[in-house]
Formats: C-alpha cells, structure tokens, sequence
C-alpha cells in the first residue's frame, strides 16, 4: 500500500555518464488508425472500406515536406491477402495520396470539386463579373457607413443635454441673478 514517492540517490551520483537512448530519426511507429478513404488491394481487389481500423507503421517522409509541415507515410497490410499498402498525407490538398499496393475508389465529392476549381479557371468573363459584384456591394457598405455618420452628426448637434447638466446650469444661472 505504501507507495515509493522518492528515489535514494548517492551522493557520488552523475547523471551525464547514463547512457542515453537515442531514437532513429527514421524510426517505424506502430499506430492504429482508420483509413481515410476507401481503396481497393491491387494483388487480390479486396475492398477496404473508409473508417476501417487497421495496425499500421508511421513514419515521417524524409524526402518530401510541405512548407515545413512534416508528411507522414503509413504502413498498412491487405486483411485479405497482407499485401503492403501505404499512403501518406497530402497537407497541400487537406487529403491522402495513395502511393503503392492498392488504387484509391472512386469519389464523387472530390470529382465535383474538381470540375468546379476547373470552370472557375476557365471561366475569364464569370471571375470578372465576379468581381465588380464584389466591387459593387463593398461601395455599398462604404455608402451605408457615409449615411450613418451624417446621420449620427446630425443628431448629435440637436441633441439635449441631460437632465443632471440641465439643472445644474439652471441653478448657477440663478445663483448668478441673484449676487
């Protein structure tokens, strides 16, 4: 029950001659994660479905970064035939690249996505009128604002006092009658 909550440590004890344990910088994690996508083995076309856990090795990509964001490759087998499949992240994108061992199914999501950056490249008059539309509400809300500072001025010169400097006015201006 009595639990031990300090060490003893002789006087003559030196922490630096401990030997150290470096860890690789190109080591191998075992981590479970659920795949991001679904894909199909290209050994035995088995199925793997997105939001299916695997045991996978990470490690961190030596040879690509991505504006110092560090890109991890993951390590996975097929359930069905534990063939190697490994996809790594893709930060520029916000996605994963599939790189080996199985081909990725198709989307239709990421396949919309596409074809509307594509029209909106393409498309020189609708990124024009896009444009002066915006150019047309931002003077609008420059107008509006140019409104309610007259208005606002306006009604600040016409303004009452209140009632505490009312009679405190009224008072000294009798006091000053009366001497």
């Amino acid at each position: 029950d009595m639990q031990v909550l300090n060490k003893y440590y002789p006087p003559d004890f030196d922490p630096t001659l401990l030997p150290r344990n470096r860890k690789p910088r190109d080591r191998q994690i075992e981590v479970r994660i659920m795949i991001p996508f679904t894909l199909c083995c290209s050994m035995c076309k088995e199925f793997s479905y997105r939001g299916k856990k695997f045991n996978s090795k990470k490690e961190i990509a030596q040879d690509v970064t991505y504006l110092g964001i560090h890109i991890h490759r993951f390590f996975i087998k097929c359930p069905r035939c534990a063939s190697e499949i490994v996809f790594r992240t893709d930060p520029e994108h916000a996605d994963y690249i599939l790189e080996h061992g199985a081909t990725r199914n198709y989307e239709v999501w990421n396949d919309r996505r596409g074809e509307d950056e594509d029209e909106d490249e393409n498309d020189v008059m609708k990124a024009l009128e896009k444009k002066t539309h915006d150019n047309k509400i931002e003077m609008d809300i420059l107008d509006a604002l140019d409104d309610a500072k007259t208005l606002n001025a306006r009604s600040m010169q016409y303004m009452p006092l209140p009632l505490s400097l009312r009679l405190n006015l009224g008072t000294r201006r009798l006091t000053w009658t009366k001497s």
